[in-house]
């Protein structure tokens, strides 16, 4: 007998309506979604967004960037914060803030958020729906739509800009009330009088400082001892030391084995070694995950790694060529900013528009009280190159900015090449950081460095300031050399 004939089964085609066939499909409106959509709408291209929220925005919006700073700017105001170097740490702008008074700035600011994108959309002629996405194929989605019903799209490109949601372990007894993650944050009804903090990354940090200005007592807990590594040790210390002063209890080195609830109402952290941590109200912050799960990745071909996190080249291609990623979903750096020019890039790149290389020599900035900003190398980096270097360093106070604002507190540390003069690093902790910084950034685009700070002319009274008293400081730190050698020298290494 021959052998049988074997029938393969083939998926049928899915059948697209013209009118929802689309150059590029956009799955999520945050930063690095939004950019890459107006981007391919401005090269002329046909483009659908779909969020899954109720508006469009994403979690920068929504439940991370825009929601925090506008946290942290609001208790700042409120307490008086700023005003206390002059006052004394008893004045108060409002003697007694409530939750409500934290969220009706908040309220107002996304509002705004919103209109100005739903307005850019608009103007662009970008298609937007609310719904999940969901992959039928590597080139379709279904979209189910917050009335139930769903709709097909198509896309010759297709970009994920979803984003991340909280990490929430099993062993954490999230309730909602006095156990929350950082989204759960923004809907609370009370301040606590006590916080627990786990987890001391970039957000746990920020909202550790934002209660500890609130008068909160807080307790920051993290199983690793070098917290915020990828910052410069010293400015990382220059923190520490800066909550501590303020009473903030550090547990660095510390694990959290399980969280109980007592009958007293108390949250009690349990951690490795027997010691307890008895607070109010508990913030879970110990890493995010890409929110991936929804779109049944592998019938696009995908897959992702143990966070949920998707893999791309340089101009944010996955492994499956006409899928781009961008933003928080594939890592470091999980920064607005760079989302956003990663989904310029990412649409350029995507219809063959010069998207130009990717810029590495971002800032990165940290909203914590005192903010942090930095660009360009470490110390500890630069040590590991094994490049000849001189450190120059300023206190904020020092500027007579700082003394009209009252300042006691900030640093700026500016790392040069002795070889090259060449500016490799500017770290900032204190009231401006983020935007100081960009002079920093501004001269390492132009490979500027010492000669820069000494010739030129600062408005005074200005915290920029602190860029001259701080390259003044290295220069005298470095072998004899005049002016006029170290403007040829950085002209040469040009």
């Amino acid at each position: 007998m021959g052998k049988r004939a074997t029938v393969a089964t083939i998926s049928p085609v899915p059948v697209v309506a013209p009118e929802d066939r689309y150059d590029l499909v956009v799955v999520g409106s945050g930063p690095g979604g939004r950019r890459a959509a107006i981007q391919a709408a401005k090269l002329g291209k046909r483009v659908a967004v779909i969020e899954k929220g109720r508006r469009v925005g994403g979690v920068s919006v929504h439940t991370g960037t825009i929601p925090s700073k506008t946290m942290r700017e609001t208790v700042l105001n409120l307490t008086g914060w700023r005003e206390r170097g002059f006052y004394g740490r008893a004045y108060r702008v409002k003697d007694s803030i409530t939750a409500n008074d934290l969220l009706h700035r908040l309220r107002q600011t996304l509002d705004h958020e919103v209109d100005i994108q739903e307005h850019q959309f608009m103007r662009n002629h970008v298609d937007t729906l609310c719904g999940v996405a969901r992959f039928r194929d590597p080139h379709t989605v279904d979209v189910t739509l917050a009335d139930g019903n769903s709709r097909m799209l198509s896309g010759e490109r297709i970009l994920l800009a979803v984003g991340t949601e909280p990490f929430r372990p099993d062993s954490i007894p999230f309730d909602g009330k006095t156990v929350i993650d950082s989204d759960e944050l923004l809907s609370l009804d009370r301040i606590p009088s006590s916080l627990t903090v786990i987890g001391a990354g970039v957000i746990g940090v920020e909202y550790a400082t934002i209660f500890s200005a609130l008068d909160v007592r807080v307790t920051l807990i993290d199983p690793r001892s070098d917290v915020l590594s990828f910052v410069d040790h010293d400015i990382v210390q220059y923190l520490l030391h800066d909550l501590r002063e303020r009473g903030v209890t550090l547990r660095l080195g510390h694990k959290v084995e399980s969280v109980t609830r007592e009958e007293n109402g108390k949250c009690v952290c349990h951690l490795g070694g027997g010691r307890v941590v008895a607070s109010d109200m508990v913030l879970f912050c110990a890493g995010r995950m890409g929110a991936t799960g929804a779109l049944d990745l592998k019938k696009a071909g995908l897959e992702v790694d143990h966070r949920n996190r998707l893999s791309v080249d340089d101009y944010y291609r996955t492994e499956v060529p006409h899928i781009y990623a961008v933003g928080d979903v594939i890592g470091f750096p999980s920064l607005a900013s760079s989302s956003m020019e990663q989904g310029r890039i990412a649409a350029s790149h995507a219809f063959d528009s010069n998207p130009g290389k990717p810029d590495n020599n971002f800032p990165y900035g940290i909203y914590a009280v005192p903010e942090i900003s930095t660009v360009g190398m470490s110390e500890q980096e630069v040590v590991e190159r094994g490049i000849p270097y001189e450190v120059g360093t300023a206190r904020l106070r020092e500027t007579a900015r700082g003394q009209i604002m009252g300042l006691s507190s900030g640093m700026m540390k500016l790392i040069f090449s002795i070889k090259t003069h060449r500016l490799l690093g500017a770290h900032i902790v204190g009231e401006g950081a983020t935007e100081l910084v960009h002079v920093a950034q501004a001269v390492m685009a132009h490979k500027g460095g010492l000669a820069y700070f000494l010739e030129n002319t600062f408005n005074y009274p200005t915290l920029a300031e602190a860029y001259k008293v701080a390259s003044l400081d290295a220069w005298n730190r470095m072998p004899a050399v005049p002016v006029a050698k170290v403007r040829a020298k950085s002209k040469a290494a040009g």
